[in-house]
């Protein structure tokens, strides 16, 4: 059973082995180099204090690859359940060359145990090398990424570590199940895929944000989450912006942040401008120039008691997090991989 379920899946499992080969090689030659300029930078910007600048400029000079392995690695894990695992049960199924080994002295157990096996375990340590081989070359761009992309962001968690292992291994049997059920191939990989991105988009929208408690706290306003301020010309009121970004914490995957005035009432969101009540013809806020001096007007600004509140998750719980989820993903797994069982004992002739 082994050999023939290898036979069947080799050309698959080639071609896989080829891509994962090239893009692990590509990375192991690129990476020392991406490091070093990063430590020499490092090195260099911490002396002239400059390093907000220098990250710009290193994260946009690696902008594309950085996207572009992110996304293989996000990408491998539902091309496997599409490819790998839909088709199964499911081509066998359609050709009845499942009645032909049942009646010979596999059992039903054996003959699922024997292909889910065989291309789960294949599957789950193709994604497991991949996310390992990115993360690893990804570690200087992922300390100096956007907000939006940093290595706790939704977009970006999800390709990085140990979970694409669990997002492969779920794929696999989440397709064998489908098929089982439909028993047909294209409506299976259908089906497959619009269960499995659901729930790629559920879990990190209703799951994630509380596998643990999330932290709350209040920070002043400053340079690293206000980018500036803008000066209402008709008015003469300022206006400023949070970003999504957490003071004292770099990397922290900010669940909401709210900009707070003096009375502790929420004025505005995240990426929305909340007017402060703070004199923009004298004083540090008035506009020299085209703009007012960025340090003395948020100094007045916290001097008048407005406050940014975050509710966040520290990039300390990265790691954590990968494992939780994992362990999730695994029971999931075991559940649909039970039912399968179940079914083909059960209900499938």
């Amino acid at each position: 059973m082994i050999w023939l379920t290898w036979r069947q899946f080799r050309g698959s499992a080639a071609m896989t082995a080829a891509v994962l080969v090239v893009l692990t090689a590509v990375l192991a030659l690129t990476g020392p180099d991406l490091a070093s300029r990063y430590s020499a930078g490092i090195a260099a910007c911490t002396r002239d204090d400059t390093c907000e600048r220098f990250y710009d400029r290193f994260f946009n000079g690696h902008q594309l690859p950085f996207l572009a392995v992110s996304l293989v690695v996000l990408l491998l894990p539902v091309l496997l359940g599409l490819f790998w695992g839909a088709p199964l049960i499911t081509r066998e199924l359609e050709a009845g060359t499942h009645l032909l080994v049942w009646n010979q002295s596999v059992t039903r157990g054996r003959w699922l145990a024997v292909k889910l096996g065989l291309i789960g375990l294949t599957a789950t340590a193709a994604a497991c090398l991949c996310g390992l081989v990115v993360t690893w070359w990804s570690g200087p761009l992922d300390r100096s990424a956007v907000p939006e992309l940093a290595v706790m962001a939704p977009l970006v968690f999800g390709a990085r570590g140990i979970t694409p292992m669990g997002y492969a291994a779920f794929a696999v049997v989440l397709g064998v199940t489908v098929g089982m059920l439909v028993r047909r191939t294209l409506p299976a990989v259908a089906l497959t895929l619009t269960a499995f991105v659901a729930v790629q988009f559920a879990v990190p929208l209703l799951v994630r944000p509380h596998l643990m408690s999330p932290i709350t706290a209040t920070f002043e306003i400053s340079q690293a989450n206000v980018p500036g301020i803008a000066i209402d010309g008709e008015t003469g009121s300022a206006h400023i912006v949070l970003r999504p970004v957490v003071p004292g914490h770099p990397g922290a995957w900010a669940l909401s942040s709210d900009l707070l005035d003096p009375s502790g009432r929420t004025i505005a969101h995240v990426g929305e401008e909340g007017p402060v009540s703070v004199s923009t013809t004298s004083g540090p806020c008035a506009p020299m120039g085209r703009s007012p001096e960025m340090g003395a007007c948020l100094a007045e600004v916290n001097g008048l008691g407005y406050r940014q509140r975050a509710t966040y998750h520290p990039l300390e719980r990265f790691w954590p997090f990968q494992w939780i989820e994992t362990g999730i993903y695994a029971l999931l797994t075991a559940g649909l991989t039970g039912f399968c069982f179940w079914w083909i004992r059960r209900r499938l002739s």
